[in-house]
């Protein structure tokens, strides 16, 4: 029972010794990065990064007219309306660009990459 038991421990190291050994990943630096902010709400934001990654954001802040809770008549409502991309380069080289905007109407994305609904 004790063999076992010793087999089965050096079992156990000889598959953690032979399992791969994670190198620990280099830091990635940023190449540049820009914060704007303004005083009534809006704002740009934007940076890029030594691994190809580029980020882009930009935003306002508007009054909309929206349907209340309860279903009876509108009010108004502040929002931040933004719009913005972010590109990079997939495992496989291929380069990703998304454009983005976030408004009244919702998440929208579009990109070579993505599907087109009917």
């Amino acid at each position: 029972m004790k063999l076992c038991a010793v087999l089965l421990a050096i079992a156990c190291v000889a598959m953690v010794c032979a399992a791969p050994q994670q190198r620990p990943e280099e830091p990635v630096p940023i190449l540049s990065q820009n914060v704007d902010r303004s005083p009534d709400g809006s704002f740009r934001f934007d940076f890029e990064s030594g691994n190809g990654i580029k980020v882009e954001d930009q935003g306002d802040i508007r009054v909309l007219q929206v349907q209340r809770e309860d279903g009876k008549g509108t009010e108004e409502a502040v929002v931040s309306v933004q719009r913005g991309s972010y590109s990079y380069t997939a495992p496989d080289g291929t380069p990703i660009t998304v454009h983005w905007t976030a408004d009244e109407n919702g998440f929208h994305a579009e990109g070579d990459h993505l599907p087109v609904g009917p």
